[in-house]
């Protein structure tokens, strides 16, 4: 590795930084050895010609803007396809959340990757970049941070200069057209730089500020099938679930990263069952980009809702059955596949209503008979008036002619 004896950089290019290194080493028991950047180049003189060249591309690019270097490593470009960025780079300009960031290349086309806040690095996305390129462990890339969402590249290979060539000629053109109109950025980079060579037993990092090794490799480990970053660890490789056989070989894989780390061994292990009873990963529908956070949120209030459907009784809430259910289908919108869930919710809420609807209904009858009581009641007494008033009738049915024979003797009688 080299280290700059001296600089003639200006104050505004020392910003810039150059990361040449893998991660702090893996757990002893991993069986694979940890790559380096020594270890992917032929030569010291490889090495040192390609770092000096992405160094020239770096310093034709505009100062105002920061800028930094990555040597590709085998994780880079192959793999969990994860790349790690330097985290003092990354707390000093870039976003505090996770957002979608731009990288254009020489040709002016954009891909969007995912940046994760949290962990300092690119993931979703940034595969496609590397394929579409044609990425390679030991080229060096040249990150130029134009927004705060968007990255120029340019990529210079370690197994030839024309591409390289070609982007230093044009940036180069480009700055002697802007010094015509008045513009002070230079033309040509001065040789009085020379290189040392260095050595250490693990792969350092280093920059024109001297900023400390931690500061760019806490988010990287090399290449080793994985990394390990917060509890979260790149996949070596896509697992279906027919080849899951135990608790042991199940893993949750989110954008490339296992999450099992983002779940406490109760609800890891019921979401395991869960994945058993449909033969097949939940989430493996989900769709692209989802924070990870996000996802074991939705994966843990899936095993919560499950449990309780499985505890609920006959006498639980009707709100809570609809709150369970506008919830698992917010997730089925996003992939979850947890058809079966509402499908049970289904049921049970059906199950429920006719239940409930049973209840309603004695309840109804029960009225219904103490009307018909009441009603009864008052006939019964509408009858004994009718019986009484026909008894009354017959009686003075049979004196009514003397009655009106006296009333009109009384009537017509003398004063």
């Amino acid at each position: 590795m080299f280290r700059k004896k001296s600089s003639s950089l200006t104050q505004s290019q020392t910003t810039k930084s150059i990361v040449v290194s893998a991660n702090p080493m893996m757990p002893e028991s991993h069986k694979r050895k940890r790559a380096t950047v020594e270890s992917i180049y032929d030569t010291s003189q490889a090495q040192s010609s390609v770092l000096e060249r992405a160094q020239e591309v770096e310093v034709s690019l505009d100062p105002k803007f920061p800028s930094l270097l990555k040597v590709m490593l085998p994780s880079h470009v192959t793999g969990g396809f994860w790349l790690g960025l330097p985290k003092k780079f990354c707390c000093e300009h870039l976003p505090k959340q996770d957002i979608m960031i731009a990288l254009e290349d020489e040709n002016g086309e954009e891909f969007e990757t995912k940046y994760l806040a949290d962990k300092v690095g690119l993931s979703g996305g940034w595969r496609g970049f590397s394929i579409a390129h044609k990425l390679v462990e030991g080229d060096v890339i040249v990150f130029h941070l134009v927004t705060p969402s968007k990255f120029k590249v340019y990529i210079v290979r370690s197994n030839g200069l024309d591409e390289f060539d070609g982007a230093l000629g044009l940036m180069r053109l480009d700055a002697c057209k802007k010094m015509d109109t008045g513009d002070t950025i230079a033309c040509e980079r001065e040789e009085s730089e020379t290189l040392e060579p260095i050595s250490e037993d693990n792969a350092i990092a280093f920059d024109t500020k001297s900023c400390p090794i931690s500061d760019h490799s806490e988010s990287e480990s090399g290449d080793v099938g994985f990394e390990v970053l917060d509890g979260l660890r790149l996949s070596e490789s896509v697992v279906t679930f027919e080849e899951v056989k135990c608790m042991d070989d199940f893993n949750v894989l989110v954008n490339g990263l296992i999450i099992n780390s983002e779940f406490s061994k109760y609800i890891l292990n019921k979401y395991y069952e869960l994945c058993c009873s449909q033969t097949s990963f939940l989430h493996e529908h989900l769709l692209e980009g989802l924070n990870c956070k996000l996802v074991a949120g939705v994966i843990s209030e899936t095993v919560n809702i499950a449990d309780a459907i499985r505890a609920c009784n006959i006498t639980t809430p009707e709100g809570n059955f609809s709150t369970w259910d506008q919830t698992l289908k917010a997730f089925q919108g996003l992939g979850m596949n947890i058809g079966f869930l509402l499908a049970r919710l289904d049921q049970l809420v059906s199950l429920a209503s006719k239940s409930k609807r049973f209840k309603e209904a004695r309840l109804e009858k029960d009225h219904a008979e103490e009307d018909m009581r009441s009603l009864e009641a008052k006939l019964l007494e509408v009858k004994e008036a009718v019986s009484r008033l026909e008894s009354e009738i017959e009686t003075l049915n049979t004196s009514s002619e003397n009655h009106e024979l006296m009333f009109q003797e009384v009537a017509k009688a003398s004063w």
